[in-house]
């Protein structure tokens, strides 16, 4: 056995199953076109392997250092920023976001009707920072996550999104954005239920409102400076493109369909729109490290990020003072979890119960993108997993639950 992988208390031929699954169940067959996944434990690198292709269509095999659109896997970067400004007092998690954005001051919550005859109340409380960082503050998605395959109800709060014409977009500033969420009515009272939002992208603008610097500027001097995240970034460098994997889409033909080519990409230029919610793309090996500064209380090699007790925070169950489950509060059809056993931090979900989610590692905290890409932190098992390819829409294939039971039962110690 490999010296540094048995240091890790982790079986080397139990790993092997990793992608002797992948393959046989996911590659050979074109489900994916490739897939890479990282294993580390007490902080070293168990396990990592690059499987099949990047670029199907140009016939480049995946390669180690592949630069992944990350979507959603971008949140917990975003609240961990933010999170750096609560650490030097800027807000407490209960104060109102309209302290930074007046604008909200007169936001109203929907209680029945459409459009011009929309019946509206004042919240029961204004939504706080706590809130936007747990996806409890009454935003929704509006329309956009039709895109990604997640069901379309026509409620009118995402109609008057629509007609407000609240996007991540083109020409779109993350201001301009926040501005038209205040014309929009909240879908529920702050805190009483769970849906996956444009919430995280109110962080980004909040993290802009209070240090006064441009998004992707304070994430490089507060994340990856520090953290040596070369490869993350909301646009792929002319230097980097060959690196830049294809991203397919499953369709009704249950064939991989080129869904953005990494030559063509919109990634190529500078968006004006910095998505805090979805718009990073990054490589395994910059994952992983931001995964180990989570795993080792906020600090990675000398670099300190966060303080081990905001972490701690961070980590923990913040639905209705730890008491609540997404079963319990989530609304809306779509998010990067399932819901039972599930709770939900300051950016990220945490299992709560092993038998009440079917997978093993209670206490891990997670999160994945809508192109299939997904991680976990386990800090009871001192684990970190990175798991990227490039497969629209996710939740198509349960990978995590599929790596988990392959993972944790090559713990021997």
């Amino acid at each position: 056995m490999d010296a540094q992988v048995a240091r890790t208390g982790l079986s080397e031929t139990r790993l092997e199953r990793i992608a002797d699954h992948l393959s046989r169940a996911y590659v050979e067959p074109g489900k994916i076109a490739g897939c890479q996944v990282a294993v580390a434990r007490h902080g070293r690198l168990a396990y990592f392997k690059s499987l099949g292709s990047m670029d199907i269509e140009r016939g480049k095999p995946m390669a180690d250092d592949a630069i992944f659109r990350i979507y959603s896997m971008s949140k917990p970067i975003t609240s961990v920023a933010l999170m750096t400004l609560f650490e030097q007092g800027y807000f407490q998690l209960d104060d109102p976001v309209s302290r930074y954005i007046p604008e909200w001051k007169d936001h109203k919550v929907w209680v029945g009707g459409d459009g011009d005859r929309m019946e509206l109340i004042k919240p029961n409380r204004p939504m706080s920072f706590r809130d936007v960082l747990c996806h409890t503050g009454g935003l929704t998605y509006g329309s956009l996550l039709a895109a990604l395959g997640a069901p379309d109800d026509g409620h009118p709060v995402d109609k008057a999104y629509a007609e407000h014409r609240v996007r991540r977009d083109k020409d779109e500033t993350l201001r301009d954005f926040a501005m038209k969420l205040a014309k929009v009515p909240l879908r529920y009272h702050p805190g009483e239920r769970w849906m996956y939002s444009l919430s995280t992208d109110v962080c980004g603008y909040l993290c802009e409102a209070i240090s006064g610097k441009r998004f992707d500027h304070f994430l490089q001097e507060t994340i990856f400076g520090p953290l040596e995240m070369k490869d993350t970034s909301f646009v792929v460098a002319p230097d980097k493109v060959e690196r830049f994997a294809a991203n397919y889409r499953r369709g009704p033909d249950r064939k991989l369909h080129l869904s953005d080519d990494p030559f063509a990409s919109d990634y190529l230029s500078q968006p004006s729109f910095l998505s805090g919610g979805g718009g990073l793309t990054s490589t395994t090996a910059d994952y992983l490290r931001f995964c180990e500064m989570l795993r080792r209380g906020g600090e990675l090699d000398g670099a300190r990020i966060l303080g081990p007790r905001t972490i701690d925070l961070m980590r923990r169950n913040h639905l209705r003072g730890g008491a609540g489950e997404l079963t319990d509060m989530a609304i809306g059809g779509f998010s990067e979890t399932a819901y039972s056993g599930v709770g939900f931090g300051l950016g990220f979900a945490m299992s709560l119960d092993e038998v009440a989610t079917g997978n093993l590692g209670a206490g891990d905290f997670y999160w994945g993108g809508a192109a299939s890409t997904i991680f976990w932190v386990d800090q009871k098992e001192d684990l970190s997993v990175v798991f990227m390819t490039q497969l629209m829409p996710s939740g198509t294939f349960n990978f995590r639950g599929q790596l988990k039971n392959i993972i944790y039962s090559a713990i021997e110690e």
